[in-house]
């Protein structure tokens, strides 16, 4: 089956440290596109959450959010001086180039992500759990992706076979408007009062149907609703190949539209035309 590239997954598990949440929310797009906004304790998981999702996702912008509430409840505090010290020398610095600057409150230096850390903490573990939690929201992820996918299929095979219908009809209406075409010729000349040459009819009626010959866009476009349906089918990766059809039965339907020479046939054109673009629509969201 086909995969959306739109879907939304969240997971939250507490751990030894705190609790852990992944949110996982990922778009259409042409390339696959990971955007990471990682918990400062876990910034070293960067390379291995991108290697998960190339390995987990073809296609689509991903935005990837892991947050990191830490229980400190028992545990005793301590400062990292060395950052607290770079802060204070930044903010010095700084404050140099203002005539008069506030004073420097220690409570803020203590809020910046890694002055105030909780003592004992296990890197090694927490990385652990948070990438056993990065593959439970990666999976919930590509789940949602294959529901909205199977609902996608849904709605092109609807209107496949709706131009399935619109190519057929206009295959079996083709010799009844060269008939009737035909016909106008006749009642034209004959209201003339013009004498006919039935060789020149002939002639005529020849150039007519070769103008109006639309056999093969018909077979085209028969062709490319068979190679849809069997690539939604087949699955994976599908939608570069999808919207390369799309392009196709546009092009088919565009001739057909060109060579019209009977309202029916004309709205047959626009019918497929409408269809199309609705089904181009869809495959923009199909990984």
């Amino acid at each position: 089956m086909v995969h959306s590239m739109t879907a939304f997954a969240r997971v939250e598990r507490a751990g030894s440290q705190g609790t852990l949440v992944w949110e996982l929310r990922s778009v259409n797009h042409r390339y696959l596109e990971p955007h990471l906004r990682l918990a400062e304790a876990l910034r070293d998981l960067e390379g291995a959450v991108r290697e998960g999702l190339r390995q987990g996702l073809s296609r689509g912008k991903v935005e990837c959010t892991l947050r990191l509430n830490e229980d400190s409840t028992g545990k005793p505090l301590k400062v990292d001086r060395e950052r607290a010290a770079q802060l204070v020398a930044a903010a010095e610095e700084v404050a140099g180039l203002i005539k008069q600057p506030a004073p420097l409150n220690p409570l803020e230096v203590l809020s910046w992500p890694g002055v105030l850390v909780a003592d004992a903490s296990d890197p090694q573990a927490l990385n652990a759990e948070a990438m056993a939690l990065f593959d439970e929201a990666l999976a919930e992820l590509k789940a949602g992706r294959l529901r909205e996918g199977q609902e996608l299929a849904r709605l092109i095979n609807e209107r496949l076979d709706n131009m399935a219908s619109e190519v057929t009809t206009l295959r079996a209406l083709v010799p009844q408007m060269l008939a009737a075409q035909r016909q106008k010729i006749l009642d034209r000349f004959g209201d003339m009062q013009a004498e006919l040459d039935p060789q020149r009819l002939e002639q005529e009626m020849v150039l007519l149907a070769q103008k109006s010959d639309v056999a093969e866009e018909l077979d085209r476009l028969s062709t490319h609703v068979t190679e849809v349906r069997r690539v939604l089918k087949s699955g994976g990766a599908a939608g570069r190949r999808l919207d390369f059809l799309m392009q196709e039965l546009n092009r088919e339907a565009n001739t057909l539209g060109s060579k019209a020479f009977d309202p029916r046939s004309t709205q047959a054109a626009v019918n497929l035309k409408v269809l199309i673009e609705q089904m181009r629509e869809q495959v923009q969201n199909i990984e």
